[in-house]
C-alpha cells in the first residue's frame, strides 16, 4: 500500500480511485484482524477498498493485491461519530451512483452465493430491481473460550447465535409504523442488552446502497432518505445480506462495565461459524429474493 494521507485530503484530490465501483469503506479502530478483514473483501471483488486508521496501519501479511486496490487514509476512527463523517464524505466526493459499503475491522459481508459470485454481480441485479439500498443484518460472533481468547476473537472458533433474532415495527411520528421497515435486534446485543445503552441494541444496518448528493449516513447506521431505510420493494421480497461481526464480543470483553460480569459468551443456542453464504440463508439472517 501507499504510504497514507488524511482522508479529507485524499477526498480532495481523488483522481480515479472513485471512478468505479462498489468501494469500501473499512474503519480500523484496533490491530484485530485488519489483514482478514482486508483479504475478505479484496475476495469479494470490491474495485476499490478505504482501509481508514488513525495512525498508519502496521505491516501486515502480504495481501493478493496486486492492482492496489487497498488504500490506507489517516481518520480518527476513535472519534463520536466517526462512522458516518467518514461516510458522508465519501459520499459527497464520489460519483452519483457509486455502490458503498462501510464496516469495522473484524467484520465480514457476506451475501448470497457469495463464494462464487462477486459483489459487483449482486449488486448489478440489486440495481435491475430498482433497489438503491440493501439491509444488512449485524450477526455477532464470539469466541467460545474467553479464557483462551481474552479479546473474544477467535476466526478459526467463530460461534454465533442460531436462534435469538426478532423485529418491530419502527415508529413514524405520526403514532403508527413506517412502511417497510423494521428494527431487528438479536444475538449478543439481545442477550447481553443490560451492557448496552438502547440505541445501540439494534442489528440492523444498510450497509449497502448508491450513493446521491444530498444522501447522509446517520449515526445509527439509517440513511437520510426514508425508501433506502426499507427491507423490500413493495412488490415483492428483495435481497438481503448480513455483516458477521466480532465488534460487540470485543467491546463486552474489554469494556470494565461488563467484562467483570461476562465469563462465557456461548449459550444452547450457540453454533459454529462455517464462514458460508448458506448456513446464513438457512437459518433466515439473509436470502436471495429473486436471485439464484
Amino acid at each position: 500500500m501507499a504510504a497514507p494521507v488524511p482522508l479529507q485530503r485524499f477526498l480532495a484530490a481523488p483522481g480515479e480511485h472513485l471512478k468505479r465501483g462498489p468501494i469500501a469503506v473499512i474503519l480500523v479502530e484496533d490491530q484485530t484482524e485488519v489483514a482478514a478483514t482486508l483479504a475478505h473483501h479484496l475476495k469479494l471483488g470490491f474495485c476499490k477498498i478505504l482501509a481508514l486508521s488513525p495512525e498508519p496501519l502496521a505491516p501486515v501479511a502480504p495481501l493478493d493485491d496486486p492492482k492496489g486496490r487497498v488504500l490506507n487514509l489517516i481518520h480518527d476512527t476513535r472519534a463520536r461519530d466517526a462512522l458516518p463523517r467518514a461516510v458522508n464524505a465519501v459520499i459527497a466526493a464520489a460519483p452519483a451512483d457509486s455502490w458503498l459499503y462501510y464496516g469495522y475491522n473484524a467484520e465480514f459481508l457476506f451475501y448470497p452465493f457469495s463464494e462464487t459470485r462477486s459483489v459487483g454481480e449482486m449488486l448489478g441485479f440489486h440495481a435491475e430491481e430498482r433497489r438503491r439500498a440493501m439491509l444488512t443484518y449485524v450477526v455477532d460472533l464470539y469466541a467460545p473460550d474467553l479464557a483462551r481468547d481474552p479479546d473474544a476473537v477467535s476466526m478459526e472458533q467463530a460461534m454465533f447465535d442460531r436462534t435469538g433474532y426478532y423485529a418491530l415495527g419502527r415508529p413514524d411520528r405520526q403514532g403508527g409504523f413506517r412502511e417497510r421497515q423494521l428494527d431487528f435486534y438479536g444475538g449478543l446485543r439481545w442477550r447481553f442488552e443490560e451492557h448496552l445503552p438502547p440505541d445501540r441494541r439494534r442489528i440492523d444496518r444498510i450497509a449497502l446502497f448508491r450513493t446521491e448528493k444530498t444522501l447522509q449516513l446517520l449515526p445509527d447506521h439509517r440513511l437520510s432518505v426514508e425508501e433506502y431505510n426499507t427491507y423490500a420493494c413493495p412488490w415483492h421480497n428483495n435481497l438481503t445480506a448480513a455483516v458477521a461481526s466480532f465488534r460487540v464480543a470485543k467491546a463486552l470483553a474489554r469494556n470494565p462495565g461488563s467484562r467483570e460480569h461476562i465469563r462465557d459468551f456461548t449459550w444452547r443456542n450457540s453454533v459454529r461459524f462455517r464462514w458460508e453464504s448458506q448456513q446464513l440463508m438457512e437459518l433466515g439472517l439473509m436470502e436471495p429474493g429473486q436471485w439464484f
